[in-house]
C-alpha cells in the first residue's frame, strides 16, 4: 500500500498497527487524535512529512505480516480482547504503580517536585480508569455482544435503555480524550519518563513502568476508538435499518 500524506493516522493504524511504532516516536498521537492527515500532524509538530511516510513505508510494506488483523474482528469479539488484553493489564498495574508513584512523590517530591504533581495526576487517572472500564463491560459491551448476537440468530433487537450506542461511545471517546490529556502532561512533566541521573532504582522502574502502560493505554484507546466503536456504530445501524 502507497502511504500519502492525506492518509488519516488512525485508520492507517488501524488497517496496521505497526504504524504506531513511527507515530509515538515522533509524539504523535495515533489514538485520541488520529482523526488528523499525516500531513496535518507533521506540519502542527514540525516535522518532514517525506521522512515520516518513508519510515511508515518500511515499517508497513516491508517484510512481515502486521501483528495482528483485529480490524477484521466482529465488534463483540473485539470487545472480549479488549476486556481480557488491556483491562485485565490495567487493573493489575494500577495499584502496583500507585504504590511505587507514591514512594517517589514522598522520597523525591522535596528536591524534584514534578513526581508529586505525577503521583496526583495517576491517582487521579487510576479513579476514572476503573470506573470508565467497568461501564465499558457492564452497559455498551454486553449491548454489543447483544447485537452481534440479534445479527447472527436474526432475532429483533430491543432498544437499549441509552437510546442508542451513540450516547455510551460519545461518553466514552470523551472519558479517553481526558486521559490522554492527563497523561501528556505526565509524559511532560517527567521529561518523556526520562529520570534523572540521581534517581533511585525505584524512580526508575516508576517510570518505566509509567511508560509502559502509556504505550498499553493508547494501544487500549486506538483499538476502542478507531476499531471497536465505529463497527459497533455501523452494526447498529444496519440492525435498526433490518427492523424496519
Amino acid at each position: 500500500m502507497k502511504i500519502l500524506p492525506t492518509h488519516v493516522i488512525s485508520q492507517l493504524v488501524a488497517d496496521d498497527y505497526r504504524a504506531a511504532t513511527i507515530f509515538k516516536e515522533r509524539n504523535i498521537d495515533f489514538c485520541c487524535n488520529g482523526n488528523r492527515t499525516i500531513a496535518e500532524a507533521c506540519k502542527l509538530q514540525n516535522i518532514d512529512v517525506n521522512e515520516v511516510l518513508a519510515e511508515l513505508e518500511e515499517i508497513c510494506n516491508g517484510n512481515g505480516a502486521p501483528i495482528d488483523n483485529l480490524k477484521d474482528w466482529n465488534p463483540a469479539k473485539l470487545a472480549d480482547y479488549i476486556i481480557e488484553k488491556h483491562h485485565t493489564y490495567v487493573e493489575k498495574k494500577l495499584p502496583e504503580l500507585t504504590s511505587y508513584l507514591a514512594k517517589v512523590a514522598a522520597v523525591h517530591g522535596a528536591t524534584n517536585p514534578e513526581v508529586i504533581k505525577i503521583h496526583e495526576l495517576f491517582e487521579a487517572s487510576a479513579g476514572e480508569l476503573a470506573v470508565h472500564m467497568k461501564k465499558e463491560e457492564m452497559i455498551l459491551f454486553p449491548f454489543i455482544r447483544k447485537m452481534m448476537k440479534a445479527k447472527e440468530t436474526g432475532s429483533p433487537l430491543g432498544p437499549p435503555h441509552f437510546g442508542t450506542s451513540e450516547n455510551p461511545i460519545a461518553m466514552m471517546r470523551h472519558e479517553h480524550s481526558t486521559e490522554g490529556d492527563r497523561f501528556r502532561e505526565m509524559a511532560e512533566l517527567s521529561n518523556n519518563y526520562t529520570p534523572p541521573e540521581h534517581a533511585c532504582n525505584t524512580y526508575k522502574v516508576s517510570y518505566a513502568m509509567l511508560q509502559e502502560f502509556e504505550n498499553d493505554l493508547h494501544r487500549h484507546i486506538h483499538l476502542e476508538n478507531n476499531i471497536l466503536f465505529p463497527k459497533a456504530l455501523k452494526l447498529e445501524k444496519e440492525l435498526m435499518e433490518s427492523n424496519q
